[in-house]
């Protein structure tokens, strides 16, 4: 008897916790002291802003680990040291000689898409815009194959580019040593292509080991005479130097409850570098810390690791803090190459990227009406005392800018939650990528609301039986039925 009443008091005891709506479950677990304890750590003075390759950025990333492993998240099979997925990136700095000699005229307006130092003469063999049907006939297996940029039907920059990819996969499968591009761009953009490719620059480190040459060269008519009328060209490229840099993502997961959706997986990421020491403001601080982006979007993705590890929902959970954001989304690209999950089995990114705010009533989720779960957005956002809204500013092109396009391209729907902003104000610029962005400007009264906001639409969508997708005719619609074999 005295064992059945035990049992039925220890029954009832339970009772409230299984009776627990996510909005509970999320406000039992979020707190501004732990939001604020977070971002003053991310974005001290003392990790002089996180820059990719510093040993402050290691300090955050074991930091982050050691928070991921406290909270109950599991690692996932392929990391190392628990929850790190490394990355090797190359900074690369430009060549100091650029240099075809073709006879008795050399050509020396000239873009490097890729090389390595090299001075040697090589055949070449003319292919006029380098499609499919251009090769026919032509033998170019180790020879140096000559384009004319972009089509019959557009040379433009933007034409080029397009074109681009296409041509060097070609090339590449037809044995070719190098692609060059004869271009005929206008000043302005010959100058603009010029800015791009004449800087240092950051990459994800290649595998590749067949140094294929890839250059663009400045040349009228009179000049690509001159490209098809010889068999070979003298190329000179000397002086760059490569450097590699080691970094990792950091990944860790939550299985979910459902026998059938647990198979299901949402992700939750956000990017946890910043752009580290640089300019001087007037009072001599030089320590770009990074608060509101990113230090903000880490928090918010730890807060949901925290509710969903304590209490899991229906589908599974990865978290994924990207390294190198800054240098260009190559943590998430590297990923999204690399994914240490099938990316079948991911069914949405729900990623948290910002630059300010200027309006504490609101959230702005960059790409809010464009997947189905936008209701269970706005139904969290309510709960919290805030409004959700799409991006108002979509000349920026900011869904194709943070680290969700990198998923988003792979057919995974996925917006961005960022902090409110109506405009890219004064306000905005004030704070982004300005040393100013320092976790004592923050507003922790909003900074709670708009935690709990996303912690919440996370368990909402993750425990919907209906899985979220593209809403019909988005870009990337098609790329997301391809994924899924819808």
């Amino acid at each position: 008897m005295t064992k059945h009443i035990l049992l039925s008091v220890l029954l009832i005891a339970t009772l409230p916790a299984f009776a627990q709506t996510d909005a509970e479950l999320v406000k039992a677990t979020i707190s501004e002291n732990t939001i604020k304890g977070h971002v003053y750590f991310l974005a001290s003075d003392e990790l002089k802003g996180r820059a990719t390759g510093s040993p402050e950025i290691e300090i955050a990333a074991k930091y982050l680990s050691t928070t991921f492993q406290r909270y109950g998240v599991q690692p996932v099979p392929g990391t190392v040291d628990g929850y790190f997925q490394p990355i090797v990136l190359e900074t690369v700095t430009p060549a100091t000689t650029k240099k075809i000699v073709i006879g008795e005229t050399s050509f020396e307006d000239i873009v490097i898409l890729s090389s390595v130092n090299i001075t040697k003469s090589i055949e070449t063999v003319f292919v006029e815009y380098g499609t499919e049907k251009d090769y026919k006939k032509k033998e170019v297996k180790g020879k140096l194959v000559i384009a004319l940029a972009g089509s019959k039907e557009a040379a433009d920059l933007n034409a080029a580019f397009a074109a681009t990819e296409e041509k060097t996969k070609l090339a590449k499968e037809k044995g070719a040593a190098g692609l060059i591009q004869l271009t005929s761009f206008n000043d302005a953009e010959w100058t603009r292509l010029n800015r791009y490719y004449g800087r240092s620059s950051t990459q994800i480190k290649s595998t590749d080991t067949d140094n294929f040459l890839h250059l663009m060269v400045k040349s009228d008519e009179q000049r690509q005479n001159t490209f098809q009328s010889n068999k070979s060209v003298e190329v000179q490229i000397e002086g760059s130097t490569a450097t590699d840099i080691a970094t990792k993502n950091i990944v860790g997961m939550v299985e979910g409850t459902d026998p059938k959706l647990k198979n299901e997986f949402v992700i939750y990421s956000a990017h946890y570098d910043h752009i580290g020491i640089g300019k001087p403001n007037a009072e001599g601080d030089s320590i770009y810390n990074g608060a509101r982006d990113n230090a903000v979007g880490v928090v918010t993705v730890m807060s949901a690791a925290e509710s969903i590890a304590k209490n899991p929902t229906k589908r599974s959970a990865l978290f994924i803090l990207f390294a190198a954001e800054e240098k260009g989304l190559l943590g998430s690209r590297y990923y999204a190459e690399n994914p240490l999950i099938p990316m079948e089995q991911m069914v949405y990114c729900f990623n948290s990227d910002n630059g300010g705010y200027n309006d504490t009533s609101i959230a702005t989720i960059v790409g809010l009406g464009r997947t189905t779960a936008a209701d269970h957005i706005k139904t969290a956002c309510e709960t919290f005392g805030i409004t959700a809204i799409d991006d108002p500013a979509g000349e920026q092109g900011l869904f194709d800018r943070s680290d969700n396009v990198s998923f988003a391209a792979k057919g995974v729907p996925a917006p961005t939650f960022s902090l409110g902003f109506t405009a890219f104000d004064a306000e905005i610029g004030k704070y982004y990528h300005q040393t100013a962005d320092n976790p004592e400007t923050l507003d922790y009264d909003y900074l709670y609301k708009f935690f709990g906001a996303y912690v919440l639409a996370c368990r909402l969508i993750a425990n919907d039986p209906t899985t979220p997708f593209w809403t019909e005719g988005d870009k990337y619609y098609e790329a997301g039925k391809a994924l899924y074999k819808e």
